[in-house]
């Protein structure tokens, strides 16, 4: 028998569905912030991103960069927007296409030779100078990713971790920590260089282990949309045993989009799903659970 007629419209209706934006949650009563989101990244303004997510109790947003260029872009956006703030920084994957190239355009700014190391202190230098900026409130997000970084990029890597480290340091700033299979060798470069005193883990993949040992170190632990995922019974864990005081919830948007939406666009206006989904994990109401979320990202990021 021919294939059905319908058969690609269905496949076109699946992949439409996986472009809309998921509908409004119901709004949370106590107003909490999203404490790591790229706004760049996302579809319409800042304004209607702002608008729709204050709609729902989500108030404030720390907009983190990720490369020179967008570290600008959450700089001059924090400085517009007073509900905004801004972290900036060279991701773990963008140093090593500084130093070496990236020849596939994988990033953002498309195909580019090496620049080596006096390229990497040059980008460097000047996410320290607008880490001097008030309204950049953090150092962020870097980290290591064993993931995408092969073992030739891991030394521009993990010195760029380091470097971001005392850059946060001497600028009295929150780090921000992208840990990407690599839990281990984050939490020994923190120990080797001291950490700073304000130090958060985004959307946090370790388990009940792990967030003992951020907990003894005062490191802050973030919950993004995966903690609502079926497989991840040991992010709930974490939640359930990390100190309250510690906790923070985020989008990464526009990844990671909390279940049941999973695949379609994030933003922050979806932080509720993620503020239940940890209160389910803890045992706690909403209200108790987003309090707490509002206090320590406020503490955490300084404003």
């Amino acid at each position: 028998m021919s294939a059905s007629p319908a058969t690609p419209s269905s496949s076109r209706r699946k992949d439409d569905d996986r472009d809309t934006p998921p509908p409004l949650p119901e709004p949370l009563r106590v107003a909490v912030a999203d404490s790591h989101t790229h706004l760049d990244m996302q579809r319409g303004t800042v304004e209607e991103a702002l608008r729709k997510a204050a709609s729902v109790g989500v108030t404030t947003v720390v907009q983190v960069g990720c490369d020179v260029k967008g570290s600008r872009w959450a700089a001059e956006t924090a400085a517009a927007y007073e509900n905004v703030h801004a972290a900036v920084a060279l991701h773990p994957n963008e140093a090593p296409r500084i130093v070496h190239g990236d020849p596939d355009g994988w990033s953002r700014q498309g195909a580019r030779p090496g620049g080596g190391e006096a390229a990497l202190d040059e980008a460097l230098a000047e996410i320290e100078a607008l880490a001097a900026l008030d309204h950049v409130k953090a150092v962020g997000e870097t980290g290591l990713d064993h993931f995408r970084t092969g073992p030739e990029g891991m030394a521009a890597q993990e010195r760029s971790f380091r470097a971001h480290i005392e850059i946060a340091k001497r600028r009295g700033k929150a780090l921000v920590i992208h840990d990407r299979e690599a839990h281990a060798d984050v939490l020994r470069v923190l120990r080797e260089e001291g950490a700073p005193e304000r130090t958060v883990f985004h959307c946090y993949s370790g388990d009940a282990a792990m967030a003992r040992e951020c907990a003894a170190a005062g490191y802050y632990m973030s919950f993004a949309g995966t903690v609502t995922f079926k497989n991840a019974a040991a992010l709930r864990e974490a939640v359930a045993i990390a100190p309250a005081e510690l906790l923070l919830v985020e989008t990464d948007a526009p990844y990671l989009t909390p279940a049941p939406y999973r695949g379609r666009p994030n933003a922050p206006y979806l932080i509720p799903l993620t503020v239940r989904a940890m209160a389910a994990a803890r045992g706690i109401d909403e209200d108790a659970m987003a309090t707490a979320l509002a206090a320590n990202t406020a503490r955490a990021f300084a404003y």
